[in-house]
């Protein structure tokens, strides 16, 4: 006898629902994709004890007839394509005809249908691929689906769910991403008969996000938008503020459906390089429209992955319309100081650590404006005005040990901070900068227009300095000799095991040669083999302006910090250091009025 067995249409039916659903999360995605195919205005979505129980999705939709209730819950079965052609140009959210199949094959279904021009619902059920008999019901125009106690026959599948509240997290995520893709609809989420969110209909994608995803995201959000090349793109961009630890805040959409495709995601983080830290996820909504023949949808079952026919062009696209937004905008970031007339610990939506952190921020700049309020001649002594008439010149002060702070005339409006940052007045209060995060900025900005038409400048060293290699280090400089070439370092041979730096770049002057090619040796034995070349110049660059910029602590003549200031102006992504922390905090005279209680005066 043979050992070859052909499955029964159920064991078919079970087997592809491991691929299409995998948790009540699937399910519902795969339901309110149905709705939104069936032209649903309003979808109400019910769940009960994270989904495991039940997962109820009613919509207004067109409906279907009694012979099509039956015939859609059979396998590959489809109203969306008809012929090879339809799949080149799938506009619908759903087309395979396997997601009612897979879900009536592992748990108890009940659907209940209507179109417009029936004068009675109709309904039918399956349990676990056991079909039911298909019957007359009340119901109004459109369709609800009933997906009771999920995997039940199956506890091997069961016993993978999580609590329900991790499974409800899930859920809470698909129902966000059709929201977010689909601001038309009408659209409430229940679980255990307690409303979570109740969307109306709105043209403003900000308002949905807010309700999605919290008022202070969507006050955070950059607009911009660009239609080139077929492609029309519009993104909502957070601020560098608002990156996150994980990519919660990161929704691609393609023509309304939700994706993940390493093309967009590396566009996006090339976009804010230098502008979050490394370990950051910045927050982007970004939504493309193509034609349908540009991309295949139909690469697997969940349908969300994609491939594009050109994905260099969407790549290049995305990259270009967010980094020339990001380039365009001043990034600084606004001080959020806590009004201290309200108790920090009333704050449910910030932790105990950032509540005491904000709490000694504030009371760390109110006590330093009241200990110098009295210092100088001027009533405005720090330059944040012009002095009085009978002052003609301020003398370079110190206000407390010589090495904490010092004061600059007052024409020059700056302030130089334990030799670290420099106050400056602005329009709507003032700012702080960190000089070293700034000067760091500038340089790499320096750098790579530099290195983009040739080697950086350097000088040969009188005395080279010499030190011995590692085989790792060894092997390094042989197979980054092209990079270290670029950077302006001349090395060569100087016994066993032994090399010299001949020549080093102008730049880094006031660096070690020594210390230097050392730490650029070890990064590049750490980094070059998971990064491309272009990456690994930038972090080489990273560490070069890092190395060579002014220091924390480092005390600067009026001149420096006036050029300082006057290249922040001009400099790309000044807002940001390259490693993406900020150079530059701003208060507020209404921030400050706050914390001296000067509120209503």
């Amino acid at each position: 006898m043979g050992k070859i067995a052909v499955l029964d249409e159920n064991m078919v039916n079970m087997i592809a629902a491991g691929e299409v659903i995998e948790r009540p999360a699937s399910v519902v995605k795969e339901l309110l994709e149905n709705s939104i195919d069936a032209q649903a205005k309003r979808i109400t979505v019910k769940i009960e004890d994270g989904g495991r129980k039940l997962v109820s999705v009613t919509d207004d939709g067109i409906g279907m007839e009694a012979d099509d209730l039956q015939s859609a819950f059979m396998p590959h079965a489809t109203s969306k394509i008809r012929t090879d052609e339809d799949l080149l140009n799938i506009s619908t959210m759903g087309f395979r005809g396997e997601a009612l199949a897979s879900i009536a094959a592992v748990s108890t279904v009940s659907m209940i249908s209507r179109t417009a021009d029936s004068i009675q619902a109709n309904r039918f059920e399956m349990d676990c691929g056991n079909k039911g008999q298909l019957k007359p019901a009340s119901g109004d125009c459109g369709t609800t689906i009933e997906v009771r106690n999920l995997f039940y026959k199956l506890p091997g599948r069961r016993k993978f769910l999580r609590t329900a509240n991790t499974e409800m997290t899930h859920i809470i995520e698909h129902f966000t991403r059709i929201a977010l893709s689909h601001c038309q609809l009408d659209m409430t989420l229940i679980h255990n008969s307690r409303q979570l969110h109740r969307l109306i209909p709105s043209a403003n994608l900000i308002d949905r996000i807010g309700q999605l995803s919290g008022k202070a995201v969507a006050a955070d959000l950059i607009e911009t938008q660009s239609s080139e090349k077929n492609i029309t793109i519009t993104a909502l961009m957070g601020k560098p503020a608002l990156a996150r630890a994980t990519s919660k805040f990161q929704y691609v959409f393609l023509n309304r459906r939700f994706i993940r495709d390493r093309f967009i995601f590396h566009a996006i983080k090339e976009a804010y390089r230098g502008l979050v830290e490394p370990n950051k996820y910045p927050a982007v909504f970004l939504f493309l429209e193509m034609p349908p023949d540009a991309y295949d949808v139909n690469v697997h079952p969940t349908k969300i992955e994609v491939r594009f026919r050109d994905a260099n062009v969407v790549h290049s696209q995305v990259l270009a319309v967010l980094r020339e937004k990001l380039l365009g905008i001043n990034l600084d970031v606004s001080a959020q100081l806590p009004s201290p007339s309200v108790s920090l610990a009333d704050d449910t939506q910030t932790s105990h650590a950032e509540q005491a952190r904000r709490q000694r921020i504030a009371e760390a700049m109110a006590e330093f404006f009241k200990e110098h309020k009295s210092v100088g001649t001027s009533q405005q002594h720090f330059g944040f005005s012009a002095p009085a008439k009978n002052i003609t010149e301020f003398k370079p002060t110190s206000v407390g040990n010589t090495s904490d702070a010092q004061i600059h005339p007052a024409s020059k409006k700056f302030l130089q901070v334990h030799n670290s940052y420099i106050i400056t007045q602005s329009d709507e209060g003032f700012v702080i900068v960190d000089q070293h995060a700034l000067h760091e900025r500038i340089i790499y900005e320096e750098l790579c227009r530099k290195i983009s038409s040739g080697n950086l400048f350097s000088q040969r060293l009188l005395i080279p300095e010499t030190f011995e290699l590692t085989e790792a280090q060894s092997e390094a400089i042989k197979n980054n000799s092209e990079l270290i070439e670029k950077l302006g370092i001349e090395l060569e041979p100087f016994g066993p095991k032994t090399v010299a730096i001949q020549a080093f770049p102008s730049i880094l002057d006031k660096v070690s040669p020594g210390s230097f090619v050392q730490d650029l040796l070890d990064m590049l034995i750490d980094k070059s083999h998971e990064l491309d070349p272009e990456r690994l110049l930038h972090e080489v660059l990273d560490l070069t302006a890092c190395k060579a910029a002014v220091k924390a602590g480092q005390r600067l003549t009026d001149s420096e910090i006036e050029q300082l200031l006057k290249d922040k102006e001009t400099v790309a992504r000044a807002s940001r250091c390259p490693h993406g922390r900020p150079t530059t905090i701003k208060f507020t005279i209404k921030e400050l009025e706050k914390q001296f209680k000067r509120t209503g005066f």
